[in-house]
C-alpha cells in the first residue's frame, strides 16, 4: 500500500536513512541546545523554550473558522493554516534567525535569540525524524 492510498496517514513518506538522518541531528542539535541554556540560564531557557514550541504555533491559525475535511481524515490540517505551517518547518529560516544573533551588539539579545533559533532546528528535526514532514496544499503530510 502506498503511502498516498493509506487513508489517514499522518507521517511523511520519508525513507528510512533521510529519517536516521535527521534523528541523528536532532540528537546533537539538542545537546547543544541543553547545553547552551544551561551554560547561560535565565531568559535563556526561556528562549529555548519557546523555540520547541514555536513552529507548532502554526496549528493555532487552524482552529478558528469551518474545517473543510470530516473527521475521518485525522492529521489533515486546515489548508489556511498550511502556508503557515510550511514556513514555520523549513530549517532555513531558522538558521537565518540564528544568524540574527551576529546583529545585536548586545549578549542580553544575542544568545536568547541563537538559542530560540536553536530549539527551533531541534524541533524540526525531531518532526522530520518521526516522519512528520511539509504539508501539500490540501493540509496532508507529503
Amino acid at each position: 500500500m502506498t503511502h498516498d492510498a493509506m487513508e489517514g496517514a499522518t507521517r511523511s513518506s520519508a525513507s528510512p536513512r533521510v529519517r536516521a538522518v535527521w534523528a541523528v541531528l536532532f540528537v546533537l542539535l539538542l545537546i547543544f541546545s541543553v547545553f547552551e541554556a544551561t551554560k547561560y540560564g535565565g531568559w535563556v531557557i526561556v528562549a529555548a523554550l519557546a523555540g520547541a514550541v514555536a513552529p507548532d504555533l502554526s496549528f493555532l491559525a487552524g482552529i478558528a473558522g469551518p474545517h473543510e475535511h470530516g473527521p475521518h481524515e485525522r492529521g489533515r490540517l486546515p489548508r489556511r493554516a498550511v502556508p503557515v505551517y510550511n514556513l514555520l518547518h523549513r530549517p532555513l529560516f531558522a538558521v537565518v534567525l540564528m544568524f540574527t544573533c551576529l546583529i545585536p551588539e548586545s549578549p542580553a539579545v544575542a544568545v536568547p535569540l541563537f538559542n530560540f533559533g536553536l530549539a527551533w532546528l531541534v524541533h524540526i528535526a525531531a518532526d522530520r525524524a518521526l516522519g512528520y514532514g511539509l504539508r501539500a496544499a490540501d493540509g496532508r503530510q507529503r
